[in-house]
């Protein structure tokens, strides 16, 4: 017969062999899934402030949002990571995106959630001083974090457009209008 050692072998590998399919049947079942969440509201309340620190524009605002996350769960999601974008151009670059607020949600329900007049997690900064007078467009947008499986990453179709002040200040109000 067989000893200890082969037999333990044996009954650890199929265990591992279990494990792998499971996995794959775990992988393959959350891929087709297209929860659909829904923002309702992504609207800013103001700039409170603009200033330069080194040469470098920082902006600091408040902006509103609702929405509902809880579509983005399934069996196979351990959390979602939440995060707003700031995108804007400038002369040197086409593309400038800063994450300005984010959150982690682990639960579905907690995906459900209101803020008004939130401030900024993080400054919305430049390199340099080209953040006056820019189109500044605010974009909702999560990540999904699986148990096991493929990450991916989504975004709100619907966004937020704002002007910055052409000039830095300690108290003013961007021009704001939300597209759908």
């Amino acid at each position: 017969m067989h000893n200890v050692m082969v037999r333990l072998n044996a009954v650890v590998f199929f265990a591992l062999t279990v494990l792998l399919v499971l996995a794959i049947m775990c992988f393959l079942s959350s891929w087709f899934h297209t929860g659909e969440p829904k923002m309702k509201v992504m609207r800013l309340e103001g700039v409170t402030k603009m200033n330069s620190i080194g040469g470098q524009d920082k902006a600091y605002l408040k902006f509103h949002l609702s929405a509902d996350l809880a579509p983005a769960f399934h069996w196979n999601v351990k959390q979602l990571f939440v995060f707003v974008v700031a995108e804007y151009k400038t002369d040197t670059h086409d593309l400038n995106q800063v994450i300005i607020w984010d959150r982690i949600i682990e639960r579905k329900e907690d995906a459900a959630f209101k803020l008004k007049s939130e401030t900024l997690k993080y400054a919305l900064s430049s390199q340099g001083a080209d953040l006056r007078d820019r189109e500044v467009t605010l974009k909702l947008m999560w990540d999904h974090m699986p148990l096991t499986g493929r990450l991916y990453m989504a975004t709100d179709p619907r966004n937020s457009t704002f002007t910055t002040p052409a000039e830095l200040t300690q108290s003013a109000t961007g021009r704001s209008k939300t597209r759908r």
